[in-house]
């Protein structure tokens, strides 16, 4: 097989910073805007992302689809879809005072289109990586999409944060569009040529139904899965509220919160490139992926304590601990999207989409889960409670959430020898 180049991989990363560029805009921004400035209880943001994960349900469809041919145009329609969703999901918030009902009714069909453009676009674009990368330029291809995603992510939320103070809607509306054009732009210029250049290897399609159950019928698949589910519970708890949190108790505006988020996305950032660059130094160690991830689970859970501290009034400083969570969660991703990419070949050629669409449909449902959880636990914990005992608790249940992610990874994540690095 003739894998894709450096420069094709990077490309690829382009892309996914793209996807980051536009979700952050919709799992911070927007949803802090809706209950600070529109007065929303936090389950209402909350259950429109726990919507759009429940749309990536279909991701095991789309990656399947994507596997009988050329994987662009699934990447690039699905990133018009959801910058399409991302302007019509600001719309509607902006109507949320004058004209509740019509904004339910838009932020439905929004959120829906979004969790169709990420499913149909993220899916394919992982697919291409797995299947296009040779085998000893995977792990790097890992870190360097991921890396990418975070960088989307940094850039957005600093440069959003900055232009929209002071607050109105028409410059929210104004902003959104602009990232939504640009990600479309930078999608459709990085896939030039790029599968062109890669001469993947052919394998018989067979119905959507029998590629399930070859996944449901591997061991490795199963173990992987259950360990994805937990792990991203623990990993999207946090999610919804942090944001809201720094509005609400400790007075941020909705710049200085989204350059908040800006700082633990720039965490993981460096989490992230440590790994990599560990993991090329320790390139012959059977146990590094294993090792990072359960490192990264445990970290996490103590920044997540920290957290939960600075939460309830103790005095604990709130920018260390958002930027520690973000490095050890940069950490865990790391490890494991090593591993999914591994395993992602393990049905054989052309088998790709079809199971990170399955691990994909894993991660969308926990983060659904988990995401409206932790929303949901601050609004019922503020009935009975002080609010920041509410976001202390919630806090303190993703921790060892993470605990218990790291005790699966012990046994989802297999020891593998990591190859060298290919040259040229």
């Amino acid at each position: 097989m003739k894998g894709l180049s450096w420069l094709g991989i990077v490309r690829l990363g382009l892309v996914q910073a793209a996807i980051g560029a536009l979700t952050v805009l919709m799992t911070t921004t927007l949803n802090r805007i809706m209950v600070v400035e529109y007065h929303l209880a936090v389950t209402v943001p909350a259950a429109l992302v726990a919507w759009h994960y429940a749309v990536q349900l279909t991701r095991a469809r789309w990656g399947h689809g994507s596997d009988g041919g050329q994987r662009t145009p699934w990447i690039v329609g699905g990133m018009a879809l959801l910058a399409a969703g991302a302007l019509l999901a600001t719309l509607a918030t902006t109507w949320s005072r004058t004209s509740p009902a019509a904004a339910v009714g838009l932020a439905v069909v929004a959120f829906t289109l979004v969790g169709v453009g990420v499913g149909a676009a993220g899916t394919s674009l992982l697919a291409l990586l797995a299947g296009a990368v040779a085998p000893a330029r995977r792990p790097a291809a890992a870190a360097i999409a991921w890396v990418m995603l975070i960088v989307g992510f940094v850039v957005t939320t600093a440069v959003v944060g900055r232009l929209l103070d002071p607050f109105t809607p028409t410059r929210l509306l104004t902003i959104v569009a602009g990232v939504g054009a640009t990600a479309i732009a930078v999608t459709a210029g990085a896939l030039i040529g790029v599968e062109r250049g890669v001469a993947a290897e052919s394998a018989p399609r067979v119905p959507f139904l029998t590629a399930l159950r070859g996944i449901a019928d591997d061991p490795a698949a199963r173990h992987f899965t259950l360990f994805i589910a937990v792990s991203m519970v623990a990993y999207s708890t946090q999610e919804l509220i942090v944001e809201p949190m720094a509005g609400l108790l400790f007075g941020m505006s909705p710049g200085e919160s989204t350059r908040l988020a800006s700082l633990q996305h720039g965490g993981a950032l460096i989490g992230m490139v440590a790994v990599g660059l560990g993991g090329t130094l320790f390139a012959r160690s059977r146990g590094w992926l294993r090792a990072t991830t359960v490192a990264g689970c445990v970290g996490a859970a103590a920044a997540l304590a920290l957290l939960a501290a600075a939460a309830a009034g103790t005095g604990v400083p709130l920018r260390p601990a958002v930027a520690a969570l973000g490095f050890a969660c940069g950490v865990f991703t790391v490890g494991a999207v090593g591993s999914m990419m591994a395993l992602a070949g393990g049905g054989g050629p052309g088998r790709e989409g079809v199971r990170m669409g399955v691990w994909g449909a894993a991660q969308a449902i926990a983060f659904a889960v988990g995401g409206f959880a932790g929303a949901a636990g601050v609004d019922l914990g503020r009935r009975v409670a002080a609010p920041e005992t509410a976001f202390a608790i919630v806090f303190g249940i993703e921790a060892l959430l993470f605990l218990v992610a790291a005790a699966l990874a012990l046994r989802a994540v297999q020891p593998v020898v990591t190859l060298q690095p290919a040259r040229g």
